[in-house]
Parts: C-alpha cells; sequence; structure tokens
C-alpha cells in the first residue's frame, strides 16, 4: 500500500530530552518502525528497531558506552546498524540492519525516513528563533488519532478558533474576517487581521505579562505557513489598536510564533510537536511556562475534535466533502503535498 505522505523529507522525530539516559527511544515514523540512541560522543542515531538476532525491538533494550545492546540477548548494536558484539559470540558478519539519516538541531532530532542518499542536512529548515538568545521557547508532544493532513487543515483555517477555543483564544470577530491565502513556491500562506477588537483570554494574559494594559481595543493578526513534508508556523499576537498591528513596535505589542512539526506516525495517527516562540522577555522562565501551559490547555482542545473527525472519515470513506472559501490554505497545501508524493514515486 502506497502512503499519504512523503518519505524523501526530514521529520521531527523528537526532541534531545527524550533520550536522556540508558533507556533507547522507540517510535513510529511514517510507518517505519524506529529507535533512537546516543552513541560514542553523544551523537544521535536512528536504526530499524528489529534485533537482526531473533527480531526483538531493539527499543526494549539499554545503551550501554555508546552501544545499543538488545534486551532479549544482549546482542550489541551499532550506530551503522552493524552488529558489534555479544557475548561468547562472535557477529561481526550478520548483516546490517537499516539505519536512518539523523540530525540534531535547532532542538529537535530530526529523521530522513526515505533513500538515505537523498538526505541533505541543508534542507532542514531555518529556524533563527531556536538559535538566538533574544527569542524563548517552550512546547510539548502529543499523540494524536488523526491523518497528518487534517491537522494541516486545522492549522491552516484558524475559523475553528470561534467554536474550539470559545474560552483562550476563539473570538466570534475572526468569524468576521475574512482570511486571504496565497502561494509562494513552496509555501502556502493564509492571512487574517482583525482591528479595533477586544483581546480574548490568552491574549490578555499575554498583554499583562507585557506590562501593557489588557481592558484596551487591538490590533489582531494570525498569519499561517505551510512548508512541506508537514511545518506549520504561524505568526499571531495583538497590538495596542492604531499602533500599527502587525508592524507595530514591540513595546506596542505581545506577539509570537506557533510552532507546529507535524510527524506521521501511520496513516491515521501523528506525532504532533508543537511550541511557541516569543521575541519579548526571553528571559523570564516564569512567562514562558505560563504561555507554555495555556497553549497546551488549547492544543488539548483539538485532540477529541480531530480523533472524531478521523473516525467519521474512516467511518464514511466514500463520503464527498465540502469546500469553503476558508479551506483555501488547507487545499493548496493539500496539493502541493500531492505533487511532492507523485514526484517521489515517479508518477507525476
Amino acid at each position: 500500500m502506497t502512503s499519504s505522505f512523503p518519505k524523501n523529507a526530514w521529520y521531527v522525530a523528537c526532541t534531545p530530552d527524550e533520550l536522556v539516559g540508558a533507556k533507547p527511544l522507540g517510535r513510529r515514523i511514517c510507518g517505519e518502525a524506529m529507535v533512537f540512541f546516543r552513541g560514542p560522543g553523544g551523537q544521535v542515531a536512528a536504526l530499524e528497531d528489529f534485533c537482526p538476532h531473533r527480531g526483538a525491538p531493539l527499543s526494549l533494550g539499554r545503551v550501554i558506552d555508546g552501544r545499543l545492546r538488545c534486551g532479549y540477548h544482549g546482542l550489541e548494536m551499532g550506530c551503522a546498524g552493524k552488529a558489534l558484539a555479544m557475548p561468547g559470540q562472535h557477529v561481526e558478519r550478520f548483516p546490517a540492519i537499516r539505519a536512518y539519516p539523523v540530525v540534531e538541531r535547532h532542538g529537535f532530532v530530526w529523521v530522513w525516513p526515505g533513500e538515505a542518499a537523498l538526505a541533505e542536512p541543508a534542507r532542514i529548515p531555518a529556524l533563527p528563533w531556536a538559535d538566538s538568545p533574544d527569542w524563548a521557547y517552550g512546547g510539548g508532544l502529543y499523540r494524536i488519532a488523526c491523518d497528518y493532513r487534517l491537522m494541516i487543515d486545522n492549522l491552516m483555517d484558524l475559523t475553528h478558533e470561534t467554536y474550539v477555543h470559545a474560552d483562550s483564544i476563539g473570538q466570534k470577530e475572526i468569524d468576521e474576517a475574512h482570511p486571504k491565502t496565497r502561494v509562494e513556491g513552496d509555501e502556502v500562506i493564509t492571512a487574517r487581521f482583525m482591528n479595533g477588537i477586544q483581546a480574548p483570554p490568552f491574549w490578555r494574559m499575554a498583554l499583562r505579562g507585557m506590562g501593557l494594559p489588557e481592558d484596551q481595543p487591538v490590533d489582531r493578526w494570525q498569519i499561517c505557513r505551510f512548508t512541506p513534508p508537514s511545518q506549520v508556523l504561524i505568526e499571531v499576537g495583538v497590538a495596542l489598536a492604531g499602533r500599527g498591528g502587525h508592524e507595530a513596535a514591540p513595546e506596542h505589542k505581545a506577539a509570537s510564533i506557533v510552532v507546529d512539526f507535524i510527524t506521521p506516525e501511520s496513516e491515521g495517527s501523528i506525532w504532533y510537536f508543537w511550541g511557541m516562540a516569543r521575541k519579548f522577555k526571553p528571559e523570564d522562565a516564569a512567562l514562558t511556562e505560563s504561555i507554555r501551559a495555556g497553549q497546551a490547555r488549547i492544543f488539548a482542545e483539538d485532540l477529541e475534535m480531530l480523533e472524531r473527525q478521523q473516525r467519521n472519515l474512516a467511518a464514511w470513506p466514500g463520503r464527498k466533502l465540502m469546500n469553503l472559501n476558508i479551506d483555501a490554505g488547507g487545499i493548496h497545501a493539500r496539493r502541493l503535498l500531492e505533487r511532492l508524493i507523485a514526484a517521489e514515486r515517479g508518477t507525476d
């Protein structure tokens, strides 16, 4: 069965704090069972989660001196997928198992599940906010039982905030401000601007964090940027009304980048790495945690909707879905993905 996602691409596999200590990390990425661990010198390695001795999952083993020791009979594996040692046995001639290209960069571990020869680290997206002391970042991880494209749809059409997130970031003005979508090369951009409105609860909290009044009208913006295979970065924020909106000086606004890395686990499930990067008060750890906790609650509100939507679509696979103007961002993202998948398969 052919997959619905590109494989010749870099995906976020995990965060560095998931690779601490002697326990390896088992994770399915794009339908591939993988195991991640730190080899000699602390570099990250990714292998197929399959011991060549008896087929046990290597993720049930332990990392000893940079080698991955199988938890079944003690076979030790190296970072390149070669068997290195086993008590009382010579295993050097064991065939190597698959090793996946893997890079640790920007505070994430990236893996390439496709053809290893095509994996160019230069194709990992640039994330200036991740490597600058002028920015703060806080985030987390959810596993969601839905097709990765449903999550992209969700993030490229924020109209749902009015209904799913009514008590945090939703407000009726989102419905009233029509988004505009454009495609620039391999990027789909959907933008919505709302002027002279009251800030919703989450943004009132952010204004307080900036030392700004929360009871005055604000100009609000949402600029969603999709790049393949499944990255959505969203510029969001509010500025005191009449101070320039999105272009307002930093002292008049609270603005952030919502970070969304969507990694398919299978055809019907994803690893969703979410977070928020901000350039105001980056040294304030308490504010970072407050925003992270608030964002966690907001994203948790999406979980049931997405998983129930996935179950509905699986139960009625032949039902035709209706498209509205607000769906333009998700539609263009899907078309871009279809072109990439067709080119990867040689069917374009």
